[in-house]
């Protein structure tokens, strides 16, 4: 019997994912994402064309592929119909690669509304939501009031809607927050029509079925390890488990139906919105990052915060996530820098330390290692043996710091950028 291999962040978000799993989709019949809504933009690049899908796995480019939307996510059907009509445009038929999970959460237009309204009440101790009503939805669905994808189906289902509505608008009369969702609701109703035009699936016995038909899947997480709810820099955190164990829950599969775990980094890092951040840089090499990287959200276009390899972060997310094979994405970005640095150990209350601190308020100053720059351009490497000895050099101190192969190098934007070692 096949095995589910999963694909994930190992940072905060935006690592490169979904030009990983367009590039390994070609080997997975099928693609499954597990966890996570519209707030994560997966950026994909080929044949001079960019599409960024936010809830559709990036395998839907594929040539015979099945893509399934796990019971783990959230969908809001009015970005999902948007998103679903530009693939369409590419020429794409989408509803032969598409199934969707009955038991995934829907976003309603007022967990948008209170989205918005939790968050300006917070003030400066906000989180950073992007607003797209993820929170709220998956705090409906913990409490057990929420609105699933089968529910659509139900000769009750308008007024299941309407009750929950009703909580909600209760919720946002207590905040303050005065709002109008005729015209967002008359589109949302339109959207929900739409989705009714997919096959709707019992996940759990889908993805079965498609390993006993010895049809491996490659399983696709959005946002990064360090936000998941649990085992991220919490409360500056998404709402769902963006780790390895997500994947199990978000598609209905046992653990022991696990195989390769694919762990995706950046050479360096980034993160959006607030929550800790040890090797940030504030200067002028931060924002180089930000400009060559073109560091800005794929669906919100915010700039993202930028700073060195933080290999403390990242070993602690290769363990929780038990990787046996990573990706190092945009090392590109660096072509032009003298050095090169990468954080080993934390200081926090002056003592040394190679652990993720339990305080995320904590004051952690990185103890980095420095690596001379390869100062030359990457992006044409087909192979190892065309890359500069200083990254070379910068690779093996990683993987002998993670314990873990460097088995992908991406050099480009594009899927042809791709080295395999």
């Amino acid at each position: 019997m096949k095995k589910l291999d999963v694909v994930l962040g190992l940072q905060w978000g935006d690592e490169g994912k979904g030009k990983v799993v367009d590039v390994l989709a070609g080997s997975y019949p099928v693609i499954a994402r597990f966890q996570g809504g519209p707030n994560a933009g997966h950026s994909i690049h080929f044949e001079g064309k960019t599409f960024v899908l936010r809830s559709i796995p990036s395998g839907v480019f594929r040539k015979d592929t099945i893509n399934i939307i796990g019971n783990g996510v959230v969908l809001d059907p009015v970005t999902f119909r948007e998103e679903c009509e530009n693939i369409r445009a590419a020429g794409i038929d989408i509803h032969s690669r598409l199934v969707v999970a009955k038991k995934a959460h829907l976003i309603l237009p007022t967990h948008r509304m209170l989205d918005a309204a939790q968050e300006a009440a917070k003030g400066a101790s906000k989180i950073g939501s992007t607003l797209k009503g993820i929170g709220p939805t998956y705090t409906d669905k913990i409490a057990r009031n929420g609105l699933r994808v089968g529910d659509i189906l139900t000769p009750d289902f308008r007024r299941r809607y309407e009750s929950l509505r009703e909580k909600h608008f209760e919720m946002l009369r207590q905040l303050n927050y005065s709002c109008d969702v005729a015209e967002m609701e008359a589109a949302w109703f339109d959207a929900i029509e739409y989705l009714k035009t997919f096959k709707l699936v019992s996940a759990e016995y889908f993805t079965d079925e498609c390993l006993r038909d010895d049809k491996t899947i490659l399983a696709e997480g959005a946002q990064g390890s360090m936000l998941d709810i649990d085992y991220g820099s919490y409360p500056f955190v998404t709402s769902s488990n963006t780790v390895c164990a997500g994947a199990c829950t978000g598609l209905g599969l046992a653990p022991r139906r696990v195989g390769s775990v694919y762990g995706i980094f950046k050479a360096y890092c980034t993160r959006v919105g607030s929550g800790p951040f040890p090797t940030e840089l504030f200067d002028a090499t931060g924002e180089e990052l930000r400009r060559k990287g073109y560091e800005f959200g794929a669906v919100t276009g915010r700039p993202r915060r930028t700073g060195w390899l933080d290999l403390v972060a990242l070993k602690y997310t290769v363990m929780i996530n038990g990787v046996t094979n990573l990706i190092m994405m945009k090392s590109d970005v660096l072509d032009d820098f003298d050095t090169v640095k990468a954080a080993v150990e934390y200081e926090v209350d002056g003592k040394r330390t190679a652990e993720v601190p339990f305080d995320t308020y904590a004051e952690i100053t990185p103890v980095y290692k420095e690596f001379k720059g390869w100062k030359a351009d990457i992006t044409s490497a087909t192979s190892e043996d065309q890359l500069p000895a200083a990254f070379k050099d910068y690779i093996k101190f990683i993987e002998d710091y993670l314990g873990v192969p460097v088995t992908i190098l991406s050099v480009g934007p594009d899927r042809n950028q791709t080295i395999f070692r």
